[in-house]
C-alpha cells in the first residue's frame, strides 16, 4: 500500500497491482462537508471524517498572523469541488 497526500481528497485505488489511498485533509479538505477527513489503516481501510467547529477554524487563521489567512478562511467557508481542484492543476501543469 501507498500512502499519498497533498491532494486534499480521499481516495483509494489499485494502480498496476499496489493500492494506493489518500487519508484526505484535517485541516483543508476539499470535500462536500466541511471536517477532517482522515483514515484508519488496518488490514483494510476505513476513511472517516470528524467534524470541527469552522467558524472557530476561521477565527483562528484570522488571529494566527498568517499574511494568507483570508485566503485559508475562504477556501474553509467555500471549499472547491474535485473538478475544481483537478481543472486549476491541469492548467497549473500545462502552462508556462
Amino acid at each position: 500500500m501507498i500512502v499519498t497526500v497533498h491532494t486534499h481528497t480521499q481516495y483509494k485505488r489499485v494502480v498496476l497491482g499496489r493500492r494506493l489511498l489518500n487519508p484526505g485533509s484535517v485541516g483543508m479538505p476539499y470535500e462536500a462537508e466541511p471536517g477532517a477527513y482522515w483514515a484508519l489503516l488496518g488490514p483494510d481501510v476505513e476513511f472517516r471524517r470528524t467534524e470541527y467547529d469552522v467558524e472557530l477554524a476561521a477565527t483562528r487563521h484570522r488571529t494566527s498572523g498568517d499574511p494568507d489567512a483570508e485566503r485559508m478562511v475562504a477556501l474553509l467557508a467555500s471549499p472547491p469541488t474535485q473538478a475544481e481542484v483537478i481543472e486549476d492543476a491541469e492548467r497549473l501543469a500545462f502552462t508556462e
